[in-house]
């Protein structure tokens, strides 16, 4: 029987996506778990799996395509029965098509120019001078994480490139196309020339305005109401890890440096155990109930271009910490190619954010909703501490827990933060 595929709801806030590419055309086999197509959300380029099996009968929406969360968007099913276009497809195609702008006429791109920001005054000739920053080098080039990847990657400048995207926008198939017809690539930087005696201070810059991207839009809009709407309370704790740093390195001398282990690893775990004794804190708030949930799915901050994004370890409490690294490189890696899968970005119950490798002492995070609470990470560093009445050097970390008033309170948050240096003070507890 004939299958719907519908675009998946990828996130909290997600209403829409942006259909990018068709990785699987009408006519070809398909298998449960095949990637059918890529598509774009606010916050990345995530690769859409088939639910079935089959062959694709259908596809109901263009690459290009805005897509509202739960429209139909293929039909998978056997080569010889008969299909039918859902009637909410075809009054979606039929919206769109209604709604589908025309080709911008020359007022139009005028005007659009005139909304983006002024460039310097040395940027004002026609042909710009060849010092002069390319709109990619600016941020103002609007283009999918994937095609900033990939022409990153064959030094393709994407301001000289027209976008077949909605707005103008450079996807993947523009950036392929390109390399494919041999347009020319960006210039390589001129080689620095000898530096000048220092004499005056140069004068103030111009002011720039940046164009927020869709990432930094729906990051500005989600800290916002977490911020507004939900009650933070913090709590810090300052943890021994001479035990976890010596623990770290003894391992790390038998596995190959692909396979190293991360203080984050080690924090993953201890916070996916110290969960298991404090389920008020894996939880959401959801109006007039607070739902614990049973797995327990560590969500990581990870920095990518131009804002953050949360990667998931599922069930963190139950995979030893070598193989919660494993899975942290491996979306991480799909992170940097500017394309990831939707169980690595959804589903997270408590969230940590590391900054210990920007060398920070401590800080405070705003907690992602619907979850109670969040862990902001500083640096482990060696300090003077004193033992038994005497000065020496020793390992020490703060972490800072953020928890929402309305699910808890600092009592409890308290006891958690003692939980999890009893998993990170004495690590032989991860592996037993």
């Amino acid at each position: 029987m004939a299958e719907t595929i519908s675009m998946p709801k990828l996130g909290f806030d997600m209403s829409e996506g942006v259909l990018v590419r068709w990785v699987k055309n009408e006519g070809e086999d398909i298998n449960k778990g095949d990637v059918l197509a890529e598509i774009e959300t606010d916050k990345a380029t995530v690769e859409v799996e088939s639910s079935a099996a089959g062959v694709v009968r259908k596809l109901l929406a263009s690459e290009g395509d805005v897509v509202p969360v739960g429209a139909a968007i293929a039909i998978v099913g056997s080569a010889d029965e008969k299909i039918e276009e859902p009637e909410a497809a075809e009054k979606q195609t039929e919206a769109k098509a209604d709604q589908k702008p025309p080709p911008p006429s020359e007022s139009e791109l005028t005007k659009e120019e005139e909304k983006k920001p002024e460039p310097a005054p040395a940027a004002e000739a026609e042909a710009p001078e060849p010092e002069a920053p390319s709109a990619e080098e600016t941020g103002r080039i609007k283009a999918s994480p994937l095609a900033k990847k990939i022409a990153r990657d064959n030094n393709l400048d994407l301001s000289r490139l027209e976008g077949s995207g909605p707005g103008g926008r450079v996807v993947r198939k523009d950036v392929e196309a390109a390399l494919e017809s041999g347009v020319t690539k960006a210039k390589p930087a001129a080689a620095p020339a000898a530096a000048p005696a220092p004499a005056v201070a140069p004068g103030p810059r111009e002011d720039e305005t940046v164009q927020l991207t869709k990432l930094r839009q729906a990051i500005a809009r989600r800290m916002t109401e977490s911020k507004t709407g939900v009650p933070h309370f913090y709590v810090t704790h300052e943890y021994n890890v001479d035990a976890l740093m010596a623990m770290r390195k003894q391992a790390n001398e038998y596995l190959p440096d692909n396979e190293k282990l991360s203080v984050n690893d080690f924090i993953i775990k201890a916070m996916a155990l110290a969960l298991r004794e404090f389920p008020n804190l894996n939880a959401s708030f959801q109006g007039d109930k607070v739902v614990r949930h049973g797995a327990v799915n560590i969500g990581n901050a990870v920095a990518v271009e131009g804002g953050l994004l949360t990667v998931v370890i599922r069930n963190a409490d139950q995979q030893p910490v070598r193989a919660i690294s494993a899975e942290m490189k491996r979306m991480a890696a799909g992170v940097r190619e500017g394309k990831v899968k939707p169980a690595d970005i959804e589903g997270s119950t408590f969230s940590i954010s590391n900054m210990g490798m920007f060398d920070v002492e401590n800080f405070s995070a705003i907690i992602n909703p619907p979850e109670a609470a969040i862990l902001a990470v500083g640096s482990a560093r060696q300090v003077p501490v004193v033992e038994n009445g005497e000065i020496k050097i020793g390992w020490r970390m703060k972490a800072t827990i953020s928890v929402d008033h309305r699910v808890s309170d600092g009592a409890e948050a308290a006891q958690f933060m003692q939980a999890l240096a009893k998993y990170l003070e004495q690590p032989l507890r991860l592996f037993v």
